[in-house]
């Protein structure tokens, strides 16, 4: 609707400052002709919108005009009660703020809207840290996290396998997988990530850095994230398991479903891709009478070496 798309206008360059009609056209999803109708619309309405002309020139609101109009739609409200995670934000100090924040934005909201903002927080709960829980100490983060604020240099240990290495490094930005938290640092003309929990006494140096224009840190983790994963090893392996246990096997997590048949008599065969050999002999111990090795002989042996020393620890012996 227009009237929607006026007031994303206003928000967007009272957030951004200056953007031009191509940035404002690619953001809403319009062409630029329509843009410019909008302006024409929101300048009659007495909104003090103008356009600078030139390379850096672009449509801005007069200097000081603010509005307190936000246009919250439920569904985006209902988004931003979702939107946090509380131990993400103890980590950074900042669970007792964003209390707060939180309380101050349900009071903004129209009586309606604070009505369904109590029926969310009722029936839905976002809890973000797994079954599993991090046991990783992170004194480091704070000052890390300061030197990312501040566009400071940091100077670091960082800890890898059994080496130890002093490093200057220049911080981008911070990421959590998970409740894992990583540094993402240019140093020595590259960008490189940095395990929190590795690093030790961080310091946080005068000399300030240019940040690349054209780096962007959620770009940058995707398609890190994306190499990592095609540069880890591949085993790979003939499977025969039982159709109960297909569920499990297509969300295991170290183990690829290349190409599956159909069951016969409640058995699929399939092309399977593990890491290593180890890991594929323990996931198929784990499935105990489920899942068979077929090829290659080795994983076979590996396993049949495995089970008889299972049956060896337990007091047992093979018929």
């Amino acid at each position: 609707m227009r009237a929607d798309r006026l007031i994303s206008i206003i928000l967007l360059l009272q957030n951004n400052g200056r953007l031009t009609s191509r940035e404002l056209s690619e953001k809403l999803e319009v062409s630029e002709r329509t843009i410019h109708r909008d302006m024409e619309a929101l300048s009659a309405a007495g909104i003090p919108v103008f356009a600078e002309r030139g390379s850096q020139g672009g449509w801005a609101l007069a200097e000081g005009y603010r509005t307190n109009l936000t246009g919250l739609k439920a569904e985006e409200m209902q988004s931003l009660l979702l939107a946090h995670s509380s131990s993400l934000l103890r980590d950074l100090g900042l669970d007792n703020v964003f209390h707060d924040a939180f309380q101050k934005l349900v009071a903004a909201f129209p009586a309606r809207l604070r009505e369904d903002a109590a029926m969310v927080r009722e029936r839905i709960h976002i809890d973000g840290a797994g079954w599993h829980q991090s046991a990783e100490s992170l004194p480091a983060l704070p000052i890390v996290q300061d030197a990312v604020w501040q566009q400071k240099k940091l100077h670091m240990q960082y800890s890898r396998e059994e080496e130890v290495t002093e490093r200057i490094v220049e911080p981008l930005g911070l990421v959590a997988k998970g409740v894992i938290w990583y540094l993402v640092a240019a140093t020595e003309g590259d960008i490189r990530t940095y395990r929190i929990s590795r690093i030790a006494n961080p310091r946080i140096l005068e000399e300030s850095f240019q940040r690349p224009d054209s780096f962007d840190l959620a770009t940058y983790w995707e398609q890190s994230t994306k190499q990592f994963k095609e540069q880890l090893p591949r085993y790979p392996a003939r499977l025969r398991f039982h159709e109960r246990a297909l569920p499990r096997m297509s969300q295991q997590r170290y183990v690829k479903l290349v190409r599956t048949e159909p069951a016969v008599n409640g058995w699929i065969e399939a092309d399977v891709e593990f890491n290593t050999l180890s890991s594929a002999c323990e996931i198929l111990l784990s499935y105990g009478l489920l899942a068979e090795a077929l090829a290659p002989p080795e994983l076979r042996e590996s396993v049949i070496g495995q089970a008889k020393s299972i049956v060896t620890m337990y007091g047992g012996a093979l018929k």
